[in-house]
């Protein structure tokens, strides 16, 4: 079983469109601020990307660069002075066809490893069927961005690969500009972190307006969509996973005051 401790702030009075289900100007304070500090992620990403994201996104073999990408998001960056130490230590290459040995490992806040599930030789079976991990990734070249994220994250349903490490390994992929990636969507659904958070704030439960209100969410802060995973998930569960930035990395002033004024009751 499986027990969730929701932090909630006492109702004030606030009010907002666009965060219909949330009743605390406290409680909205802390979603700009995740909203804020996800965004200045997914820069970094885009700018500086830190550790073994550097890796991912340099020039090199497609392939190595594509493995080592899953293997961040499978594992996930722990939350601590060298966030890529396990991933580090354990890495094997892809022209090896050797997977890691895990045991022991010790995984970040959303890591999907679990101990005899086999994802990690049913992640190689997927690439292999496709010829390569690149020719899965891109699949069709008529596909849109979103629509390539939305069709491979469907794809990527393999056993104990959960939605968290789906979404995030294809988020990486894009803003790192290994694949023409873009989210589209947040892809809410099952009993995980982001979709729960997202029913709480949004006050809805409906998987199409979770979405529509995501996106205006989204577009009215003025940050991508795909924010909102890593703002909720951190908002939800009252704790602040860094997904591989350092402990002592804030978002800009600027930006969390953009956020605070865009939720403003």
């Amino acid at each position: 079983m499986r027990v969730r401790r929701l932090e909630r702030g006492a109702d004030d009075g606030y009010r907002s469109p666009l965060v219909q289900g949330l009743k605390s100007s406290e409680d909205a304070e802390r979603l700009a601020d995740e909203l804020a500090f996800a965004a200045t992620r997914l820069r970094a990403l885009d700018t500086e990307p830190p550790g073994l994201y550097a890796e991912v996104g340099a020039a090199g073999d497609i392939e190595e660069r594509t493995w080592l990408a899953f293997l961040i998001a499978y594992l996930c960056p722990l939350d601590a002075e060298d966030p890529f130490a396990t991933i580090s230590r354990v890495r094997t290459t892809w022209a090896s066809g050797l997977v890691p040995e895990l045991e022991g490992a010790e995984l970040g806040p959303v890591g999907a490893h679990e101990p005899g599930r086999g994802t990690l030789e049913a992640y190689r079976g997927w690439a292999e069927r496709a010829s390569s991990q690149s020719a899965a990734f891109a699949g069709e070249p008529a596909w849109t961005p979103e629509r390539r994220f939305a069709r491979v994250f469907e794809r990527l349903a393999l056993p104990g690969l959960h939605r968290d490490a789906r979404y995030d390994l294809l988020v990486t992929l894009g803003h790192l500009g290994c694949y023409e990636l873009r989210a589209g969507a947040l892809a809410f659904g099952g009993d995980n972190e982001v979709t729960v958070a997202a029913k709480r704030a949004f006050g809805i439960g409906d998987p199409l307006l979770l979405e529509r209100r995501a996106a205006e969410l989204a577009s009215v802060c003025g940050i991508p969509l795909e924010a909102l995973d890593l703002a909720l998930f951190n908002w939800g569960g009252g704790t602040r996973a860094r997904r591989g930035l350092a402990l002592d990395s804030e978002p800009d002033d600027d930006l969390v005051e953009a956020v605070r004024a865009a939720l403003a009751g």
